[in-house]
């Protein structure tokens, strides 16, 4: 394992793309940040992967809906490790139901979640991060299809792309560039659940690979823009999609 002493954070990375993330870019030399709300054990195995692999890591408890407990976060990583390099916001909820049904109380989750969480994680980080840092959240590319039960979903997802492209014009002057990846579906256990075979079938053959993504096809996406040679990304949305739109 390489070592570059920068630090990486990653939101929502006890499972899924964002475990993925936090194993590719301790890969790649970072000493990562697992951060969790409420699955601690999910978190710690994904830390004993990267120590077992020579890495350098600490797990955080944080409900990025929380600004309170985002601010304390980061106070933690600064204590722990100095500072912070890159930031990837991948916490999130993926709630579905037609937009004549949603309740209240998903509604406000699915909120509270994806974009307060996002803006609180990007606010702190916009006043933290080190020159030459990134900001990478995470979007969707289903937000273009119009699929119905996306609805308030895909909201949350183009708040959080606007957040982005605004928020890297801010930065203007501070070398830190703003980016949001953009997986198509990607089977994880957030996106599998409560879907039927044929469901599951029918949505992977809608890009022209015809398969479903890997939380290891967005990962290096990731890595790209958070290393040495993505710098000259900025504002940007990148969709990896395997073709889909």
């Amino acid at each position: 394992m390489s070592k570059n002493d920068k630090v990486a954070l990653i939101t929502g990375s006890s499972r899924g793309i964002g475990a993925e993330i936090a194993l590719r870019l301790a890969a790649d030399g970072f000493k990562v940040v697992v951060n969790y709300a409420g699955s601690a054990g999910p978190a710690h195995e994904v830390a004993d992967k990267i120590k077992a692999a020579g890495g350098e890591v600490i797990v955080v408890q944080a409900d990025v809906a929380d600004p309170a407990a985002v601010m304390a976060m980061f106070d933690t990583v600064d204590r722990q490790f100095g500072g912070l390099d890159v930031v990837v916001n991948s916490a999130g909820v993926l709630k579905l139901a037609k937009i004549t049904e949603y309740d209240d109380a998903t509604f406000d989750q699915s909120m509270a979640i994806n974009v307060k969480g996002t803006f609180n994680v990007c606010r702190e980080a916009a006043k933290r991060v080190r020159k030459g840092g990134r900001i990478i959240n995470l979007s969707t590319s289903v937000l273009g299809m119009r699929m119905p039960t996306y609805g308030v979903y895909v909201a949350t997802k183009a708040a959080v792309e606007a957040l982005t492209q605004v928020l890297a014009q801010e930065l203007r002057g501070h070398e830190i560039t703003v980016n949001a990846v953009a997986p198509g579906p990607v089977a994880t256990e957030l996106f599998l659940e409560g879907k039927t075979p044929e469901l599951i079938d029918r949505i992977a053959k809608l890009n022209p690979l015809e398969r479903l993504g890997q939380t290891n096809d967005i990962a290096p996406v990731v890595s790209f823009i958070a290393g040495p040679e993505g710098g000259w990304i900025n504002g940007q949305v990148v969709r990896a999609n395997g073709g889909m739109c």
